[in-house]
């Protein structure tokens, strides 16, 4: 089992060194360095598997959304292996679109599957 502390550190760098992450290159060696390598993704747009679809489907996600940055909304919440976090999603100094949360998986220090689901904002 992977300790509390490296799973929120893995929730922090899900939200702020990867969806928040519009260089793709930075982004790339953030997801090799803490998400399996079957890395499975759920989100209600789909499913991806793997480090590669899931640093594309990020950058598409970012690419229809240039002006709008992920913040926290929250404390992290850690059980056992789970990590839980709260985001919101907007334009900066307005009120966020979107709000919803990111559910992760850990096995062996890394995020073996993430699950966001999200909310009108």
């Amino acid at each position: 089992m992977t300790d509390a502390a490296r799973i929120s550190e893995l929730m922090l760098i899900n939200l702020f060194a990867v969806f928040n992450e519009r260089d793709a290159e930075r982004r790339s060696r953030a997801i090799a360095a803490n998400y399996a390598e079957d890395v499975i993704w759920t989100d209600p747009k789909g499913t991806t598997r793997g480090h590669k679809a899931m640093n594309e489907r990020a950058q598409h996600l970012l690419d229809g959304m240039p002006d709008s940055v992920f913040t926290a909304a929250g404390q992290i919440h850690v059980s056992r292996d789970l990590g839980h976090m709260a985001f919101n999603l907007g334009v900066p100094e307005q009120p966020p679109a979107v709000s919803g949360y990111d559910v992760a998986l850990v096995r062996d220090g890394r995020i073996a599957a993430l699950y966001t689901l999200v909310n009108a904002g």
